[in-house]
């Protein structure tokens, strides 16, 4: 399984102030300590970037992005981003522009989505995104759904308060 980690995983798992724990920053540490292939893009990084004070913490972060393979959206990943962000609008959804250019690049690439936000999990209710899922289904994280194409999904756990 290759991963594409989101900026919501990141952003948890490179806090300065304390060690975050949850069960989708452990996989990302299981994945990096594992040597398993994650992917990235420039959006991510620029977001991990953003409001950064101290030269001493851009310095660890661009080190550990820079590392991984840079995904770069092409002109058809635009394309069927603004296809997907139109299918989900159709069925009530508004996802984010960069959320379904993300999930797009995951969908056309065979990508595993390792994400915190709620968004993802419905954009995968429109789309054939898989999204990473704790084992545990009595699991109490951020993450709602697993996903994968020609299966249904399977609810870990429902939002306290739904976004429409």
């Amino acid at each position: 399984m290759t991963l594409f980690v989101d900026t919501s995983v990141w952003s948890l798992a490179l806090r300065r102030d304390r060690k975050t724990e949850g069960p989708e920053v452990n996989r990302l540490r299981d994945a990096l300590g594992g040597r398993e292939a994650i992917n990235t893009t420039g959006i991510v990084l620029q977001e991990l970037l953003e409001g950064v004070r101290s030269p001493s913490y851009k310095k660890r972060i661009v080190e550990h992005i820079t590392s991984l393979p840079m995904l770069v959206p092409t002109r058809n990943d635009h394309i069927k981003a603004g296809d997907l962000y139109n299918e989900c609008r159709r069925r009530g959804i508004q996802p984010g522009t960069i959320d379904a250019l993300l999930a797009r690049l995951c969908i056309s690439r065979d990508l595993v989505m390792l994400s915190t936000d709620r968004d993802f999990g419905l954009i995968a209710e429109c789309s054939s995104l898989r999204l990473w899922a704790s084992p545990s289904v009595n699991d109490k994280s951020n993450h709602f759904f697993l996903k994968q194409p020609g299966s249904s999904h399977r609810l870990n756990r429902w939002p306290s308060r739904l976004p429409w």
